[in-house]
């Protein structure tokens, strides 16, 4: 997984927070997860991401959209469907997703 920040634009813009706690094995997620990086990333409206996951398989993506329409586009990709089938059944033990809109945003370390 990336460690690097998405260039992201001034905001408005959305935010889809997905936390999850892998199963043991890889089971195909590794390659999975590039294709669906790469997908993600040729899709209208799409900003970015940034992920991070730790020894034990908790993991946290946030991908960026321009809109709600495109976030919502994205979701109905087949291909992104049947990731999303095979993480229930196969790679995740639990899952959360958020969404939010990013009203602001600050960079630093000297923030506002």
């Amino acid at each position: 997984m990336s460690s690097r920040f998405a260039p992201l634009p001034d905001p408005p813009y959305y935010a889809v927070i997905f936390t999850a706690q892998r199963r043991p094995g890889d089971e195909g997620y590794e390659t999975m997860a590039d294709k669906m990086a790469a997908l993600a990333a040729e899709q209208p409206g799409y900003l970015g991401v940034e992920a991070a996951r730790d020894v034990d398989g908790l993991g946290i993506t946030v991908s960026y959209w321009q809109d709600e329409a495109s976030l919502k586009a994205w979701k109905e990709v087949a291909a992104h469907a049947l990731a999303q089938e095979l993480g229930k059944s196969r790679w995740y033990e639990h899952y959360t997703l958020r969404v939010a809109k990013v009203e602001r945003a600050y960079e630093g370390p000297e923030g506002r």
